[in-house]
């Protein structure tokens, strides 16, 4: 299970660079929680969560990053961004159904702190 998340985060983190994106920080923790990726778009830093589900019960993966998960998130960024400075952000999702760079859904703006 860590190894197939594993592979949903590098495809995700491979992707997002063909995009445009630079890779700032992969798995980045602190006490509030972990961020998948953290990459840079132009002055903005994107925080990156990846979800990889086979199947749609219980929603799918945009369901699974429920409101707590996204408070885990708002505050381990701001963790990030007190270490490296504050600056423009947001949250982004990719959504994955499979292994496959074909299989992505991007959400930019996935929610916001």
């Amino acid at each position: 299970m860590k190894q197939r998340g594993d592979d949903a985060e590098a495809i995700a983190a491979s992707y997002l660079e063909t995009q445009g994106l630079t890779l700032i920080n992969r798995n980045y923790r602190c006490r509030s929680g972990e961020i998948d990726l953290i990459m840079r778009q132009g002055d903005t830093i994107v925080f990156v969560e990846v979800r990889m589900r086979s199947h749609s019960a219980f929603g799918g993966a945009a369901a699974s990053i429920t409101a707590s998960k996204q408070q885990k998130l708002i505050r381990t960024a701001e963790h990030f961004l007190q270490q490296h400075g504050n600056t423009a952000c947001r949250f982004d999702a990719i959504l994955m159904t499979k292994l496959d760079t074909n299989q992505i859904e991007w959400i930019k703006n996935a929610f916001s702190a």
